[in-house]
């Protein structure tokens, strides 16, 4: 029943979750003054910027739990393409740094989340502790869909 019936209220939950996410990560990304990303390529943006080294493609794959290197390598291509990353190699292996620009783009996001996300939320009955708790609790369900997406491959 309803306009989902095969996902449960959770699973529509997370999907709403989801979407909303996205939009937040392109909104913000074109406020700090890039747009055409996905929001695939603005998670490949950050995660190259972590902690200013380089990063093997299987890296960022892995961080972001991505199997379809392709993506992860289009993405890297594009904001190339955007003077956001810059690629290199380490041995036989293709790395990729963050950029001035990207670096730069990637601080504006930071303070327009923390003014349009963190400073209202913070006013909420919520607290850091519950956010906390929160992210724990859906990287572990990360981890049983995950293992249910395996166990559903080989069915």
């Amino acid at each position: 029943e309803g306009a989902f019936p095969a996902l449960s209220e959770f699973e529509f939950g997370l999907i709403l979750a989801s979407h909303a996410f996205h939009r937040w990560m392109l909104r913000c990304i074109s406020a700090a003054g890039v747009s055409d990303l996905s929001p695939l390529d603005v998670l490949i943006l950050h995660t190259v910027n972590h902690r200013g080294r380089a990063k093997r493609l299987a890296d960022i794959c892995l961080v972001l739990s991505i199997e379809e290197t392709h993506l992860v390598s289009y993405g890297v291509k594009k904001l190339e393409g955007a003077g956001l990353v810059a690629s290199g190699r380490l041995g036989k292996e293709k790395t990729v740094v963050i950029t001035d620009k990207g670096r730069e783009i990637c601080a504006k996001y930071a303070e327009i989340r923390n003014t349009l996300l963190v400073k209202p939320l913070s006013s909420t009955n919520v607290d850091k502790e519950q956010l906390s708790e929160i992210a724990a609790m859906m990287r572990a369900l990360s981890g049983h869909y995950d293992q249910a997406a395996r166990a559903a491959a080989s069915l």
